[in-house]
């Protein structure tokens, strides 16, 4: 593992946070070089993505680096030793394609969707 990796996600969405609180409490447990960031609570400029863009897909900081959806993943894994298996597996090359074309097209996009349901509602209430 090189420096610290950082993660952002949105603590808003249901399945983002459930999933992503997850791997906090492994990373925590484990003492990993892993920093969590909720958009909607925590700075991000390190990310150079907008509040929206960031709701969009998981996003990760490593070297440097902004990655976004399975990539984003397949970083986060490799920085955690009980998910590497999954990592290696997704990265394997028809199921990375298949991957990023669920994540990007349809998983992404429905759980995007759902987010601005939640914000419309919670505007009009």
């Amino acid at each position: 593992m090189s420096e610290k990796t950082e993660i952002l996600y949105n603590a808003d969405c249901p399945v983002c946070n459930f999933e992503i609180s997850h791997y906090a409490d492994y990373a925590r447990k484990e003492a990993l070089p892993l920093t969590f960031k909720d958009l909607n609570t925590d700075e991000f400029s390190g990310f150079g993505v907008t509040k929206d863009q960031a709701a969009q897909r998981l996003h990760v900081l490593k070297d440097g680096k902004v990655t976004a959806g399975i990539p984003a993943f397949l970083l986060l894994w490799a920085d955690m030793p009980r998910y590497r298996w999954l990592g290696r597996l997704i990265a394997l090359p028809v199921i990375f394609q298949i991957s990023c074309w669920g994540y990007d097209k349809i998983l992404a996009p429905v759980i995007y969707r759902r987010h601005l349901k939640r914000q419309a509602a919670a505007q009009n209430s």
